[in-house]
């Protein structure tokens, strides 16, 4: 009697994860780094980042998600609003990985299974893996590499709005601003021990922050939820 329940309960399990909704696709948008080096802007996509998400709808209202995303960050400190930025003239570019896991939150329900329009804004959040170069500035303009690549955290906090477009594809929009916990990420803060301490500059008791602003777009697939407690 206990094995026919138990495999009664198994089968039930199994019928639940395979009848979830899961979303796979691209992602396509702009970078913004906002630090010790460069304009304070927060809002103003500069570089070229694409990377791939993959969504798995757990209820009409939430999601667990995953992306990565490759790019660049970069900085100009002649594009400053602040005149001692301008005078130092000081820039950098900086190549980038970031694996992101989380989840999202939708407003309203979002469920593709039922007949209609279906659009609605959302809120993400989760944890961030960022991988990026090592360099410093020796007190002139010219970065110096330290032929290195550096793993930090980050926190992601992102606003969008998405909408289906068809059956199985959805749109969407969204603003990301990421809190890392580096701020090194502009060569200002440089935590290797082969940098001398002389060379770190700017304000060293705040983290660097960037954004992303983009699109993505998801094809989905997979049967109708069952929507199992979780």
């Amino acid at each position: 009697m206990k094995q026919t329940k138990l495999l009664v309960l198994s089968l039930l399990f199994s019928q639940c994860v395979l009848s979830q909704i899961y979303e796979v696709g691209l992602y396509s948008g702009a970078s913004n780094f906002i630090g010790d080096v460069g304009s304070t802007n927060y809002i103003a996509p500069k570089e070229i980042v694409f990377g791939g998400i993959l969504k798995w709808n757990r209820s009409p209202r939430h999601s667990f998600r995953l992306s990565i995303i490759k790019g660049k960050l970069t900085g100009d400190d002649t594009t400053s609003d602040d005149p001692r930025r301008i005078n130092r003239a000081y820039s950098f570019s900086n190549d980038i990985t970031e694996i992101s896991a989380g989840m999202e939150y939708t407003f309203w329900e979002f469920n593709l299974h039922e007949s209609g329009f279906h659009h609605t804004p959302y809120l993400h959040t989760g944890i961030s893996f960022l991988r990026s170069e090592q360099f410093y500035f020796q007190n002139n303009p010219n970065t110096t590499s330290l032929n290195a690549k550096q793993w930090n955290f980050a926190i992601p906090m992102t606003i969008g709005y998405k909408a289906a477009i068809s059956r199985q594809l959805i749109l969407a929009f969204d603003l990301g601003i990421r809190y890392s916990f580096s701020d090194d990420l502009d060569g200002s803060n440089s935590n290797n021990d082969d940098v001398d301490i002389a060379y770190q500059f700017g304000n060293t008791n705040s983290n660097d922050w960037y954004t992303f602003t983009g699109f993505t777009l998801t094809y989905t697939f997979g049967r109708k939820p069952c929507y199992c407690n979780f």
